[in-house]
């Protein structure tokens, strides 16, 4: 059975963002990555896996005594992608683009949407928290640009 207070984050989060994505809940992400939350864009659904989220609040911050919080900003940042109207032609450019580090600033660019969105979600009194996590989420891609640059 699934946490309800997760349900409830999820319930609020959609009505407050007012989006028709679908979202589904699993423990485990599937692959290889570290990922806490996945968006498809063909099916228009959110993949939430908590035990993810739960490991990466734990790797950020070294405790779980946040993880609603955490998992909250997580979400948000997957509707971020859910409702990015620039989504569909950064996907295009992405695949169309004849070089890896190109490649690499159109992911960053997805990323910072989602986030952007999230922003506006998330109660102000939890921004510096979420700072610390964007911090962390975008890192990756940064050093990408910098290989490839």
């Amino acid at each position: 059975m699934k946490n309800l207070q997760i349900e409830k984050i999820v319930d609020e989060i959609l009505i407050q963002s007012g989006s028709s994505v679908k979202v589904e809940l699993e423990d485990f992400f599937p692959g290889d990555r570290f990922a806490g939350g996945k968006y498809n864009f063909g099916s228009h659904t959110i993949t939430l896996y908590i035990e993810e989220i739960k490991a990466q609040c734990l790797q950020v911050f070294s405790s779980t005594e946040q993880f609603e919080d955490y998992f909250a900003i997580v979400f948000a940042h997957e509707i971020g992608h859910a409702e990015d109207c620039e989504l569909a032609e950064l996907i295009q450019k992405m695949e169309e683009a004849g070089n890896d580090g190109l490649q690499k600033g159109i992911a960053l660019q997805i990323e910072r949407n989602a986030w952007d969105y999230a922003r506006v979600l998330i109660p102000q009194e939890l921004h510096p928290f979420m700072d610390k996590i964007i911090s962390h989420s975008l890192e990756p891609y940064y050093e990408a640009l910098e290989v490839s640059a």
